[in-house]
């Protein structure tokens, strides 16, 4: 294979990391090559365990329908997601009132949280709340602590559903974290799983500003349930820039993208 070769391989996993899946006739126009050439490489790139072919293309490998219970999804990206949870614990400021929403990647904020002064957190997650308990017995952190009530969903540890959606409604916060488990520039922020969607929703509403945090294996993905579009949400923190298809987007939408370093 050619250097130009590996390069229109290149462009073919940058476009399915973008969209999700890539077609043959406009990966021919893309790459001004015969349908004949796309095929060899999509034949190679799944021999290479890079993507799967589908009639007419190819899409992504290993795309998980279900969301992974709590205990698998905490090793996953785990250095990615401490720098993430970093630089969004950065944005808050002393004496601000914030909603944490259920997450490994969140939960990687509270340890930078607990140095800012007069904070209150609403969390949804057991582990999150046990964390800040553990901190709030041994006099480290000295803010408010607000569990979010509801429904317990015992595979991921957190509280969800309508119960959960109706006492967030109570409250108002200056900045609401949200994690998400799809990126899509044109599908919007995406979850697994509805009830947590619908309460991240609730998050938004009562919040002055909402900021997603997402590494990169969440970009170009869409899972089952649809929370937000580009426009409703302030800033994305990331452990990558944004693809380069999606800048001119986010800069018409209004929305900063932080890259955690």
């Amino acid at each position: 294979m050619s250097l130009a070769g590996e390069e229109r391989k290149q462009i073919i996993l940058e476009l399915l990391q973008l969209n999700g899946k890539v077609r043959t006739p406009e990966l021919v126009q893309e790459l001004d090559v015969s349908s004949e050439t796309v095929r060899r490489y999509l034949e190679e790139l799944e021999h290479e365990k890079k993507l799967k072919r589908v009639y007419g293309g190819a899409v992504k490998i290993n795309v998980e329908r279900e969301e992974p219970a709590y205990v698998n999804r905490e090793v996953r990206q785990a250095e990615e997601k401490r720098l993430i949870g970093r630089a969004a614990a950065a944005l808050v400021q002393d004496h601000d009132t914030i909603a944490v929403d259920d997450g490994t990647t969140t939960l990687q904020m509270i340890d930078s949280l607990v140095t800012k002064k007069n904070l209150t957190l609403l969390v949804s997650s057991v582990y999150t709340l046990n964390l800040l308990l553990g901190y709030k017995n041994r006099n480290i952190f000295d803010g408010e602590i607000v569990f979010i009530g509801g429904r317990v969903n015992t595979k991921h540890y957190r509280t969800s559903g309508s119960l959960a959606m109706e006492f967030m409604s109570n409250f108002h916060v200056d900045k609401s974290f949200l994690v998400a488990d799809g990126l899509q520039i044109d599908h919007g922020v995406t979850s697994y799983d509805d009830e947590r969607g619908i309460l991240a929703r609730t998050f938004m509403k009562q919040a002055n500003q909402t900021i997603v945090l997402a590494d990169h294996t969440k970009i170009g993905t869409n899972h089952f349930y649809k929370f937000a579009d580009f426009k409703e949400i302030d800033m994305i923190v990331s452990d990558v820039s944004p693809p380069k298809a999606w800048k001119s987007k986010l800069e018409e939408q209004d929305v900063h993208w932080i890259v955690a370093q």
